[in-house]
C-alpha cells in the first residue's frame, strides 16, 4: 500500500506523538545543563556527538547515495528495486526493521517528504532532522499545501509538475533523489556529491549547478 498522499489522510504510526516540540527542546536542554553540572556528561562529547551525525552520518552518506545512482545505471536500478539493500552496500544502515524506499524526481513529478503524525527520519543517510522537519506546521502543510511550502523553501515548480507527498512511518523511510542538473556529464561522483544537499533528499529543494560549488576545495 502506498504511503503517497494527493489528498489529506492520516495514519496512525504506532508511536508517541511529539506536537509540544519546544517543550521537549527545553527539557532537552535543562537535562544537559544538570548533568554537565554534576560532571556526569562532557558537553565536549555531546558536541562532538551532534557534529558526527550532522557531517559524517549526515547528509553526505546521502549524497554519495545519489552521486552513484546519477552515475552508475546498474545502481540507480537497485536503488529503485530495494533501496534498503543498495544503500546499506555503501555502508549506510538504520536500525534494524528499517526500510528505505527511493524516490525519484522527474520533469513531471517532484516528490516531497514529510512524516505527518511526528519525525520519522532517514538518519543513516540524512543525519540529525532539521527543527524545522519536526515542527507541526510543516508536516500538516506539507501534505495540505505542499506546493506552497516548495515555494516558502525557494523553490518554484511549474503548474504543470505534479507534487507527491510521502508519509514516512517507523517502518519506512524515504530519499528523494533530486534530478541531476545539466552540465554535469563529466564529473565524477565526488563532485556529483557536492551538489546534492539535505534539502533536495527531502524534496524541500533542488539540487544545486554546478557553477555554484566549482571552484570549492574538497
Amino acid at each position: 500500500m502506498s504511503h503517497s498522499h494527493d489528498d489529506h489522510r492520516a495514519h496512525h504510526h504506532g508511536h508517541a506523538h511529539d506536537n509540544d516540540l519546544d517543550p521537549m527542546t527545553a527539557r532537552v536542554k535543562a537535562l544537559e545543563t544538570i548533568l554537565t553540572r554534576k560532571g556526569l556528561v562532557d558537553r565536549d562529547a555531546i558536541d562532538a556527538v551532534i557534529e558526527t551525525y550532522e557531517t559524517k552520518v549526515g547528509p553526505r552518506n546521502g549524497a554519495r547515495v545519489v552521486a552513484k545512482a546519477w552515475s552508475d545505471p546498474a545502481f540507480e536500478a537497485w536503488l529503485r528495486e530495494d533501496a534498503t539493500a543498495a544503500i546499506a552496500s555503501l555502508g549506510f544502515t538504520g536500525r534494524q526493521g528499517e526500510h528505505m524506499r527511493a524516490v525519484f524526481n522527474t520533469p513531471e513529478t517532484h516528490n516531497l517528504v514529510v512524516c505527518t503524525l511526528c519525525s520519522c527520519y532517514p538518519w543513516s543517510v540524512l543525519g540529525l532532522p532539521p527543527v524545522w522537519y519536526k515542527s507541526p506546521p510543516y508536516r500538516s502543510r506539507a501534505v495540505l499545501d505542499p506546493r506552497g511550502v516548495l515555494e516558502e523553501f525557494g523553490v518554484n515548480l511549474s503548474s504543470d509538475v505534479k507534487i507527491r507527498v510521502w508519509d514516512s512511518t517507523a517502518e519506512t523511510r524515504y530519499l528523494v533523489v533530486p534530478m541531476r542538473p545539466a552540465g554535469t556529464e563529466a564529473l565524477d561522483e565526488s563532485r556529483l556529491a557536492d551538489l546534492v544537499t539535505r534539502n533536495s533528499m527531502i524534496g524541500t529543494g533542488l539540487a544545486l549547478a554546478p557553477e555554484s560549488v566549482r571552484g570549492a576545495d574538497r
